[in-house]
């Protein structure tokens, strides 16, 4: 089962974000072989962390939730808050896979919150900049709560296109980029 996880970074949380840099990624580092994407969010035209996205495929939705609340980051206090959510790997692939490699261009996550109908539930055409895309679900994974991806786009307007912006309750652009070890 695919799960998405976000991370939100608490205020004023860098220099502890810092700190805990190798543990992060040596958490990261035994569940390389789950991992579909991962990588830090910023504050928009800034170097400042504000959370992390780890894309994971797990058992089940308890070991989604251990593997987010077990991370080192979370259980020191850098974030504020984390969505877990199952999550379906439209694209078939991992971050690693994507054709525009690790570096290079403007990246973005696209955070959809909705409910009732689902919408794109796949992505639109001519969008060769998904690194990641699919729709954010229940723990079941029969109703449908959203939908993330993780984009190569011009600007944050272009990314937070890739959704139908009346079909969410809210939608959220923040840049992005690859994480891990390089």
């Amino acid at each position: 089962m695919e799960f998405f996880c976000y991370h939100r970074d608490r205020a004023d949380s860098a220099a502890l974000r810092d700190e805990l840099l190798e543990a992060h990624w040596s958490y990261m580092d035994g569940f390389a072989e789950e991992l579909i994407a991962r990588g830090p969010t910023f504050e928009r035209g800034t170097e400042t962390a504000s959370g992390s996205v780890h894309i994971a495929d797990l058992r089940d939705a308890a070991a989604a939730r251990a593997f987010a609340f077990d991370e080192p980051n979370y259980q020191a206090g850098v974030y504020r808050d984390v969505l877990v959510r199952r999550w379906r790997n439209v694209l078939g692939r991992t971050m690693w896979d994507f054709p525009g490699g690790r570096e290079g261009g403007n990246r973005y996550l696209v955070l959809g919150l909705g409910e009732g109908q689902a919408a794109d539930l796949v992505p639109p055409p001519g969008r060769e900049g998904l690194i990641a895309y699919g729709p954010l679900l229940s723990d079941d994974g029969e109703t449908w709560l959203g939908t993330a991806a993780l984009i190569e786009a011009t600007d944050p307007e272009a990314a937070g296109a890739v959704l139908t912006r009346d079909r969410y309750a809210d939608v959220e652009v923040h840049d992005w980029e690859f994480g891990g070890r390089r």
